[in-house]
């Protein structure tokens, strides 16, 4: 099979380099379409039947139903619509844009339900979002759709109270817009980036980045510091997390809709698939496996070695991942691989670094379903289509949040391995183009999508997913970021919930759903003189440490590491056998459920954010 591609399309026609594919269409896409060809000849040598993933297209209706009940709002429509206070709450935290986006997909869900006769009671869209407070009849975030009645106030909380920490309304996004000083390589994590999108639609700002090939040309973009801390994906307690994955895919939508790009999820069906292997496994069954022989593991053992061992010789052997390993080989040591590796008789001596690689590529086409998810592949092929590169990496932010655990897990140490394969470009001559070219279709070439559709733009995709690895990789530490202003919604939603649990009488019962376990301790060793912190000083515990609470007097440079140095100087407990870059300062409680605080936070703005919080030093493995 021979795929001539380097100077025209599949169909022959001439391909017009307008700076639309941004540096990539410059360098002919060689290594694409070498690997493309690689994967065909592997899977044409492989004899074995294997059952292609079938993937359905929902018919109309069923894909914003579908939606709905992944955004956590199931109950807007069918038997139970507008009895959840659960639903209230977090539709009161809603920005503009992601509020259009919700019912952009209730009104489709209505429209269908009507034509097909359902005899469920539906409500009026508009009343959605109409959420009355007792009498009063605000809204909970003062923002000003038109299909919203506004308070009288803005900037009133439904209690009445003014509350600058979490306005997430369309006045309240704009102002901050327009007064804070981001440069055009700055990622606003505080402002929702449907919101952004749609203030630079509406002002005629927006500039794409243009430029020629090189990995240089990439925007260098960065995060500017937070005093409240950088929130990472694994920080977050699983009830808040939940929540982010909600708001990250209601606000990719948003986004999307603003951007007039198409925003469709699929769904496979249900394959019969292996249920023990390597190979061909399901990653939810090869963690299962391993975790068996080593409790904890979030990354397939066998990936773990295969990476292990193309770095053991070294990453500086030219041609890395380009130049694939004997054909037979490969195959004959992936079927050794399924006899030995879990019984630990596999001679690892025998694997040659370009095999260790091509095994590495196998293992991530061979998934029965892709690593990116059927659910968002088609969405992140499309964020080519972004008008913006800031944009693009702001979609790619929100796919990652809505990745399946396992899956973020898998694609983070893949994108860490290949930063460090480019590393040493200087020796491997594999530089960020180069990998991203050879890597783009062992991720996105999956093989239950062969339809004619991607046969036919095949040289569009080629690029266009080229291009996302290259800022996949580009751009990882960014990627693993939960946006501020997402934390902030998270807040809100916790912040409300108990004001009506307050009215309920239930708070304990709130308490007690707290992810981490801390009643026999605060019984015991909680010291007598607790509830009368004064004012500007906190209560700090670390209950594996002999001296397990110290008072923290807060000033405007103290940050969460010094609080853990302090602690650490006093050397005795548990905690003296860990490292240091494994003991944090959590934050818990509150508007929050708990969060991992990197050691950048200053105390007294976190403190101001979430005063009613409870501190406490552990480390991420108790």
């Amino acid at each position: 099979m021979n795929h001539d591609h380097s100077k025209k399309t599949p169909d022959g026609a001439s391909f017009d380099r307008s700076g639309s594919q941004d540096s990539l269409d410059e360098l002919y896409l060689d290594d694409y379409w070498k690997e493309l060809e690689n994967i065909h000849e592997t899977r044409g040598n492989n004899h074995e039947e294997r059952v292609a993933l079938v993937v359905k297209e929902p018919d109309e209706g069923e894909l914003e139903e579908e939606w709905l009940k992944e955004a956590g709002l199931s109950d807007l429509f069918g038997e139970s619509s507008g009895n959840s206070q659960e639903s209230v709450v977090f539709l009161s935290t809603l920005t503009r844009t992601q509020k259009a986006a919700v019912e952009k997909r209730v009104e489709t869900v209505t429209q269908t339900m009507r034509k097909k006769n359902k005899q469920h009671q539906i409500p009026d869209v508009r009343d959605i979002f109409r959420l009355q407070n007792d009498s009063k009849g605000k809204v909970c975030d003062g923002s000003e759709p038109s299909t919203v009645r506004t308070s009288e106030n803005k900037n009133e909380t439904q209690d009445g109270t003014k509350d600058p920490k979490f306005r997430l309304g369309t006045v309240e996004q704009k102002s901050l817009l327009e007064d804070m000083p981001f440069l055009d390589t700055d990622i606003n994590l505080e402002i929702s980036f449907a919101e952004q999108a749609a203030n630079l639609k509406d002002s005629s700002v927006g500039k794409m980045w243009k430029g020629g090939g090189g990995d240089t040309l990439l925007p260098n973009f960065r995060l500017p510091k937070d005093k409240t801390g950088t929130t990472k994906i694994g920080d977050l307690a699983p009830q808040d997390m939940k929540k982010v994955y909600s708001l990250a895919l209601i606000e990719l939508t948003a986004l999307y809709d603003i951007l007039g790009t198409e925003f469709k999820q699929q769904k496979a069906v249900k394959i019969k698939t292996k249920d023990s292997g390597l190979f061909g496994v399901p990653l939810s069954v090869l963690l299962e496996q391993d975790q068996k022989k080593v409790p904890g593991t979030k990354i397939p053992l066998i990936f773990q070695k295969l990476i292990a061992q193309i770095e053991e010789t070294t990453l500086g052997t030219e041609g890395l991942l380009r130049i694939p390993g004997v054909a037979t080989r490969v195959k004959s040591l992936c079927q050794e691989l399924e006899a030995k590796f879990y019984e630990g008789t596999f001679n690892w001596e025998n694997v040659k670094q370009h095999d260790a690689a091509s095994l590495l590529k196998l293992f991530i086409r061979e998934l029965p379903q892709p690593l990116l998810t059927v659910e968002y592949l088609k969405a992140f092929q499309n964020v080519q289509n972004l008008p913006m590169k800031k944009q693009q990496l702001q979609a790619l932010n929100l796919l990652v949040l809505l990745l399946p655990e396992a899956n973020r897990d898998t694609l983070k140490a893949l994108l860490e391995f290949l930063q460090r394969v480019i590393d040493h470009r200087d020796k491997n001559k594999m530089t960020l183009n180069n990998v991203a070219m050879v890597m783009a279709p062992n991720l996105f070439t999956f093989h239950g999508f062969g339809s004619k559709a991607i046969e036919q733009s095949e040289f569009v995709m080629a690029a266009g997913t080229a291009n996302v690895m290259r800022f996949m990789i580009r751009y990882q530490k960014l990627l693993w970021t939960i946006p501020k202003f997402i934390v902030n919604q998270v807040r809100k939603q916790n912040a409300e919930s108990q004001k009506k649990e307050k009215k309920d009488k239930a708070m304990k019962k709130l308490l007690k759903k707290m992810a981490y376990d801390r009643e026999k301790h605060e019984k015991q060793e909680k010291t007598p003189n607790d509830a009368d912190v004064p004012q500007g000083v906190i209560r700090v515990q670390a209950l594996h440490l002999s001296k397990v609470s110290m008072a923290i007097q807060l000033t405007e440079e103290l940050k969460a590491g010094d609080i853990v140095a302090r602690f650490l100087s006093q050397k005795s407990g548990n905690l003296q056998t860990l490292k240091r870059e494994e003991v944090f300062l959590y934050e818990i409680g509150g508007n929050i459920g708990e969060r991992c605080l990197d050691d950048d936070t200053y105390m007294k703005d976190l403190y101001q954010l979430n005063p009613n919080a409870e501190w406490v030093i552990k480390s991420k493995q108790s």
